[in-house]
């Protein structure tokens, strides 16, 4: 199922904690604590192969590494601070974190225009002007080609991160942007192939963007899909693509609205889930759940859309193409496994 979760929790905590991910349908799940000294941790991202992670010390204004030592079982035996990162001197808050799948650079970013990378040792790679006004999120790419910010300008930026056959950093050059809003974007999130990026906006509409593109002969992002969002709430709203890119979900105040890529239309919303504001909203690595962050909890759902979506968009292959019997047999088995798994859903809710 992927790593265990880390969690971190604000200034009356002081914690980190990791949560095992073995069984999503267990009541109870297994956790460990990690208490930061003298301060809290606003963000916390796994390593690639899950032996380390980091989190971003908001008193400290730095990156730190802790180490992670793992039973014979599997479960976690030990954490370890390993390394802190200079301070990020001049920076307000840190609004974005991360670790390339490469395991070759840690991206953070300042809510003013400045994104760094940095090597594992702590060492600074590059400084990026993001030139957004102010940055709203950064992330890097599942594939780790990319980083990218938005901002308090209507578009998204993105970057190649590049580095020679030797391994050494070469450098970030200019990739491609994503326009079409008429106000900042508050989030954006890739899919799992990095193929295609969803984003939500200030202006009240969610976009997603086919981005398998050859922008180094000019190509552009091809805009798959708009939708309008209910933004009620005087902060910010969140979004989380799924892994094959067929479901976008929007966290606005404490509700999620689910929606489908292939029309638009909103499927689902679950209302009031936190008394405050959903912080993060993502799914697993199979795309078989949203998980949605915020209080003290975090609240693990059924990616109900994502069947329905599988439905959808294999009907319409189905009329598209042309196909070999066990391409076929094969797409009709997904249709009915989706088609079993909500109907054991709906069994069990009545």
């Amino acid at each position: 199922m992927g790593n265990p979760i880390l969690t971190c929790h604000e200034v009356t905590d002081r914690a980190i904690l990791i949560w095992s991910t073995k069984d999503w349908h267990q009541n109870d799940h297994k956790s460990l604590r990690i208490n930061v000294e003298f301060d809290h941790a606003s963000f916390v991202k796994w390593s690639p192969d899950s032996k380390a992670f980091i989190v971003q010390k908001v008193r400290e204004n730095a990156v730190e590494v802790y180490k992670v030592n793992k039973r014979p079982d599997g479960w976690i035996g030990s954490v370890s601070k390993a390394l802190t990162f200079p301070k990020h001197e001049g920076w307000d808050a840190v609004v974005g974190l991360g670790i390339a799948c490469s395991g070759k650079f840690i991206m953070s970013c300042s809510d003013k225009t400045e994104l760094v990378l940095w090597d594992l040792k702590g060492q600074q790679l590059a400084k990026v002007d993001t030139y957004l006004m102010n940055n709203y999120c950064a992330r890097i790419s599942p594939c780790g080609r990319f980083v990218a910010a938005s901002g308090f300008t209507p578009d998204v930026k993105v970057w190649e991160v590049c580095f020679a056959k030797t391994g050494e950093f070469h450098q970030v050059s200019r990739a491609f942007e994503l326009s079409g809003h008429s106000s900042g974007v508050y989030d954006f999130s890739f899919n799992a192939d990095s193929s295609r990026i969803a984003t939500v906006s200030k202006d009240g509409t969610w976009k997603a963007y086919n981005t398998k593109i050859e922008f180094q002969k000019g190509e552009d992002p091809h805009l798959l899909m708009t939708g309008k969002y209910n933004h009620k709430s005087a902060g910010p709203s969140h979004v989380a693509i799924s892994p094959n890119g067929e479901v976008v979900v929007v966290a606005d105040g404490g509700s999620l609205s689910f929606y489908s890529v292939l029309t638009g239309e909103c499927d689902n919303t679950i209302r009031d889930i936190y008394s405050g504001d959903i912080v993060c909203v993502q799914f697993d690595s199979l795309g078989k759940f949203v998980l949605a962050a915020g209080d003290k909890h975090v609240h693990v759902f059924h990616n109900v859309t994502g069947y329905r979506a599988t439905i959808a968009s294999i009907q319409a292959k189905f009329k598209q193409a042309t196909m070999s019997s066990a391409q076929k047999e094969r797409m009709e088995q997904q249709i009915q496994e989706a088609q079993d798994f909500l109907k054991g859903l709906k069994e069990q809710s009545s």
